[in-house]
């Protein structure tokens, strides 16, 4: 790293450390708040990732400096629906959100396992809740409650865009709570379980060995696009060899020709998790929220 991008680097980080606040994990089944130290509602493997979530919960990392209300973001990280890269693209994330205004929460949802059975719907539920909760809590943590997104990486991005095309309660929601997210920021998403698409991990993991077409179907985020999905950013790298870019642009096509407002990022080279080695890969984003009157008050 030369002299300027150290200096650029430092800058960052100590724009990180002043504008971000201590946080607080909120169990979403009790409500319960938790600091984040006292947080054993999952389990770790030896690289520091998610290997199992006993109760979902959302962690908080909400701007410091805002004068009027700030849109928000719950964040889901990917995986393959077998662990959950919470630190890499959840924690670093919520903290470059919040440092730009931006109120994040990221999500750890309940792992459906390998097996076909009813743990297929527990992330859609767990998001669901996270929503409901943040929509519902919007004045207490000066958010625009108009203005409440959801964004996922990889797996996580397939979760994303389920909600985005499942929003229609599947959890208690006595309160008639909007769960539809006002937009959907997808980072090299798994988007569909068909056969000639999907990656195959995320799918076993998700749906089981041997999946219904009803299933596929039900799960393949393309197929639910209509006039009502939420707004669309968009970003993958050509040469991903984990989850084919043709997720991201079958999206696309379906969200455009829905009319729903969508724009997208493809890097030449990058390949999954690119996030990593492009670290300007938020300035189109934040350009887009901006031009989309998300960031604006």
């Amino acid at each position: 790293m030369n002299h300027s991008g150290r200096i650029a680097f430092l800058l960052l980080l100590a724009s990180l450390l002043v504008t971000v606040k201590a946080q607080n994990i909120i169990e979403l089944n009790t409500g319960t708040t938790l600091d984040v130290e006292n947080d054993d509602t999952y389990s770790k493997n030896q690289h520091g990732l998610i290997t199992e979530v006993s109760s979902p919960s959302i962690e908080m990392f909400l701007p410091t400096e805002n004068d009027s209300l700030c849109p928000a973001v719950i964040i889901c990280p990917g995986g393959g629906y077998s662990v959950i890269v919470y630190e890499g693209e959840g924690i670093s994330t919520a903290k470059e959100m919040a440092a730009n205004g931006i109120a994040a929460f990221v999500l750890k949802y309940r792992l459906p396992g390998s097996s076909a059975d009813n743990g297929k719907n527990n992330p859609l539920k767990d998001v669901q809740k996270a929503i409901k909760i943040v929509r519902e809590n919007a004045s207490k943590w000066n958010i625009n409650p108009g203005k409440i997104g959801v964004m996922g990486f990889s797996a996580g991005g397939h979760l994303a865009s389920t909600l985005a095309t499942h929003y229609r309660p599947i959890i208690n929601n006595p309160e008639n709570t909007n769960l539809r997210p006002d937009f959907q920021i997808l980072v090299y998403p798994v988007i569909s379980m068909q056969d000639s698409l999907t990656h195959p991990g995320s799918r076993n993991q998700l749906l089981g060995d041997s999946p219904t077409q009803e299933d596929i179907n039900n799960f393949s985020s393309e197929l639910k696009v209509d006039g009502n999905t939420p707004s669309a950013y968009i970003t993958h790298a050509t040469d991903d060899v984990v989850v084919d870019v043709d997720n991201s642009i079958f999206y696309f096509e379906q969200l455009r020709h829905h009319k729903v407002p969508v724009e997208m990022h493809i890097y030449q080279k990058g390949n999954h998790g690119f996030i990593f080695k492009h670290k300007t890969w938020t300035a189109p984003l934040f350009e887009w929220m901006e031009n989309s009157g998300f960031l604006t008050n």
